[in-house]
């Protein structure tokens, strides 16, 4: 797994296998969490045609509907692959951050 373009403290998108997955960095109420999906064919194709500014647009998404909020109705929530990849996706972003940030 690797990334290939992040937000940081927003996003991060990585791939693994040709599968993209975005790791969106979400607060709700005075809770932060870490919220993990793969991308669709659909959201793979508007990420294709309009790049950074769709995962802006699909991570405030996310963020907006509290997808762990027991009474959330966000359509992501049945998405969440955060515990799947937890692991690969915090040495992947470790490694990104050694590289693309200072200090």
């Amino acid at each position: 797994m690797h990334v290939i373009d992040c937000e940081p403290k927003f996003w991060c998108l990585l791939t693994e296998n040709e599968q993209l997955i975005l790791n969106v960095s979400c607060e709700h109420s005075f809770v932060g969490y870490d919220f993990t999906l793969l991308l669709s064919e659909e959201e793979t194709r508007r990420f294709k045609e309009s790049g950074r500014s769709y995962l802006n647009e699909l991570a405030e998404a996310i963020n907006y509907s509290a997808p762990i909020a027991r009474a959330s109705t966000s359509e992501y929530k049945s998405r969440n692959s955060q515990s799947k990849y937890e692991e690969a996706i915090l040495d992947a972003i470790e490694l990104w951050e050694e590289k693309n940030l200072p200090g």
